[in-house]
């Protein structure tokens, strides 16, 4: 007597489950442990680097990453995009007050942290050749920056922009300055 063809679809069931056993037994990681963390901790060094991996690859860069890291914003950077994030360098965050940082960085700010760093974001990919004198732009805390041109230079509100890089999801402009909401 033949099987049913019901137990045929069961069979394949037990069949996957048991090839997935013996994966998980081998080591290898479950499909949605990367998405679990956040699509800044997908391992790629062949790819273009997103804004992200961008800022955390600069030595001139590693009070904004604490900063991104404090504010709980790597992932959402990390994303698809595009975006054109103003990084403000190490010296740029120097030049606020005394303790001006290290207070932004306290748990009880993180809201106003968040703010802050979402005022160095617009929602494009906007390259310097783009952005024209007087020109305004729409951040991504609600917020609007003007741009300027001085002849050759290229100032966000009164922070000049020093260089860029293009990253797989947007534009990363550093900055001699930080943007204040």
């Amino acid at each position: 007597m033949r099987a049913p063809r019901p137990m045929l679809p069961a069979l394949f069931a037990v069949l996957s489950l048991a090839a997935c056993g013996k994966q998980a037994e081998q080591g290898a990681a479950p499909a949605d442990a990367a998405t679990a963390a956040g699509q800044a901790t997908v391992n790629d060094t062949v790819s273009v680097k997103d804004v992200v991996k961008i800022a955390v690859g600069s030595k001139d860069h590693t009070t904004l990453v604490a900063a991104l890291q404090a504010g709980d914003l790597v992932n959402s950077l990390a994303n698809a995009g595009p975006f054109t994030v103003f990084a403000p360098t190490n010296a740029a965050f120097d030049k606020l007050p005394k303790g001006t940082v290290d207070d932004l960085l306290k748990p009880a700010n993180k809201e106003k942290l968040r703010l802050v760093l979402q005022h160095h974001v617009t929602t494009s990919a906007l390259g310097v050749d783009q952005f024209s004198d007087g020109q305004v732009v729409g951040m991504a805390d609600g917020t609007n920056a003007t741009i300027h041109k001085k002849g050759a230079d290229t100032y966000i509100n009164e922070a000049k922009i020093l260089g860029s890089v293009k990253g797989s999801n947007g534009m990363v402009h550093v900055i001699d300055g930080v943007l204040v909401p």
